[in-house]
Formats: C-alpha cells, structure tokens, sequence
C-alpha cells in the first residue's frame, strides 16, 4: 500500500493544502489519519501526494512524536496552542421588584375626550339588476339576501 505508517505526503486539498504531513494511520481504504504541520484529522488519501520518504514511527504517535522526527528532518512545526476550557459566562438573573410610588416616574394625565355621539343611518336598498333569462342547462345562481339589524 502506498500510503503506510510513516508516509510523508504534502496535502492537496482543503485549508491545509501545500503542507507537510505523516500518515499515522489507515482507518479505511481511502481515509488515513495525518499529523504534522497540518492539523491532526482523518483525510481522504485522494487529498493527500505521497512523497518518497518514510519516517519510523509508531502506529497512532502523539503529536509530539511526530513534532521530532520533523525536527530531525529539519523541518519547522508551529506549536499547537490548545485551548483552555473556560465556562460559559451566566447571565445575570432580572430581580422583579415592585415600584413603589415614590419611585416610579410620574406621568401628567391627559384629559380624555369626550365620547362622539354617532347617529346611525338606515342605508337605502340597492337596486336589483334585470337579469337575462337563463337556458335550462344553466342553472342559475341564487344569492340570499342577508339582513343586518
């Protein structure tokens, strides 16, 4: 298999594309773990281009093994800063407190308006259209008259 334990490969794809990494393990037929200077991840072997050199290394090597054999190659990796676990920030809980009078701002009243008398009108019936008379076949359409009190 081309890509073994210890195959050094320059990956092709992705955001780590142009950098140098080791295979550290086959986990299926096209998906091998890389580490070096990319980041530690499973990869699609069609990503990666092996390069001629094979490195000693242990299956599953830890990030530092694999920082000194590109050491001894000559090669330079940026230190990993992990991440410190911090808690999420707690929001503040609201306290209710009742306003007192004396506390809350005191607003002017409006005087109100007088209500308006409104004189309610009957509305004069609609004229009724003429209509056409109707064939058998065609059956006609009745509306019902509706009365509003």
């Amino acid at each position: 298999m081309i890509y073994e334990i210890g195959r050094l490969c320059v990956k092709i794809a992705g955001r780590d594309a142009g950098q140098k990494c080791i295979v550290i393990d086959n986990l299926e037929d096209n998906l091998v773990l890389i580490d070096g200077m990319t980041r530690r991840r499973k990869c699609n072997i069609a990503h990666l281009e092996p390069l001629n050199e094979i490195i000693k290394i242990k299956k599953g090597a830890s990030e530092k093994e694999v920082g000194d054999a590109f050491k001894k190659m000559g090669m330079d990796i940026v230190a990993k800063k992990a991440k410190k676990a911090t808690e999420k920030p707690k929001k503040a809980k609201k306290v209710n407190e009742k306003v007192t009078k004396e506390k809350a701002p005191t607003k002017e009243a409006k005087p109100k308006k007088e209500a308006v008398e409104v004189k309610e009108t009957k509305a004069a019936p609609k004229p009724v259209k003429a209509q056409k008379s109707k064939t058998s076949s065609e059956a006609p359409a009745k509306k019902k008259a509706t009365k509003k009190e």
